[in-house]
């Protein structure tokens, strides 16, 4: 019988970083090499091959169809191969991988944290912080929070805590008797602080949504700093820079403690929430069901 020629692993791994990023110079950086590198090892598997796999043009590249079709097949191979090295790989015991955003990890994880560790003194938690999509198969995660619509593929998800929205601001500024604040209108006498959390994602309110339901017609619903996380503008609420659209959740224990209150009654459901992710192979896992469980509790 004649001896299959050995696959390319190598020019197959470049060919799935160049596909998923419809780039060389992204699939380079990720690499750790250099974009003629990219371009050589995707030639080379394109001669293994006998086919064209991308349509190059001077300024972009495109997946011909048969290109897209071995960039599906080959990303759930290597994800399952990056799963089995997951599991082979040296892990210490009971070591639970969390990836989750930073206001959810500032805002309410880190000051609850301490209860898992107190009943589950035998699991080690380690948390990861990013707002990007995370890859659970190659980031080697067990469990995520994550702030969004829900439409999760490929993971176990499920709803965590919703999270209306409503003004938060720092305690000083209603106690300023020279700019009241006792109407929405009111708002117009302090700065708005805004997040980009709400930019363009319908369902998820933002000031002129707020303001519109409010009847504030006085109020300029776009003046006022961006900031790049909900964590931040909160901050900035806390330390009595403006006012803030609070994510119920997140703003939880600065209201219980007083460092934020809710000047207006009026929330605003949220298409976004919070939701637990995790791989359906880690459901499994005893560490994994109990910090679901403990999640779910609190």
């Amino acid at each position: 019988m004649k001896a299959r020629p050995t696959a390319p692993l190598n020019a197959l791994r470049t060919f799935e970083a160049a596909a998923r990023h419809l780039s060389f110079n992204r699939a380079a950086r990720e690499l750790f090499v250099t974009p003629a590198a990219v371009s050589h090892q995707v030639k080379h598997l394109e001669a293994y091959l006998g086919v064209s796999l991308f349509q190059r043009t001077n300024r972009a590249v495109a997946l011909t169809s048969e290109g897209a079709a071995l960039a599906t097949t080959v990303g759930e191979l290597l994800g399952q191969l990056d799963l089995a090295l997951d599991r082979a790989r040296t892990r210490a015991p009971h070591e639970l991988r969390v990836t989750t955003m930073e206001s959810f990890a500032a805002k309410w994880l880190a000051a609850r944290l301490h209860l898992f560790h107190r009943a589950h003194p035998n699991v080690r938690v380690r948390i990861d912080t990013g707002n990007e999509h995370a890859d659970f198969l190659r980031g080697g995660f067990d469990v995520g929070i994550r702030y969004g619509a829900g439409s999760y593929t490929g993971v176990h998800a499920e709803l965590l805590m919703k999270a209306p929205v409503f003004p938060v601001c720092s305690p000083t500024l209603l106690a300023d008797t020279a700019r009241r604040l006792q109407q929405p209108d009111d708002l117009r006498h302090y700065t708005l602080l805004h997040d980009e959390s709400a930019t363009g994602r319908p369902g998820v309110p933002a000031w002129s949504h707020w303001l519109m339901a409010a009847g504030a017609t006085n109020v300029n619903a776009s003046a006022g700093p961006v900031f790049p996380s909900i964590y931040l503008a909160q901050e900035a609420a806390v330390a009595g820079h403006g006012v803030a659209l609070g994510v119920a959740p997140l703003v939880e224990d600065d209201l219980r403690q007083g460092r934020l209150v809710k000047p207006f009654s009026l929330e605003l459901e949220n298409r976004y929430a919070f939701w637990l992710i995790c791989r359906e192979v880690a459901q499994d896992r005893p560490e994994v069901e109990a910090f679901c469980k403990w999640l779910a509790e609190e």
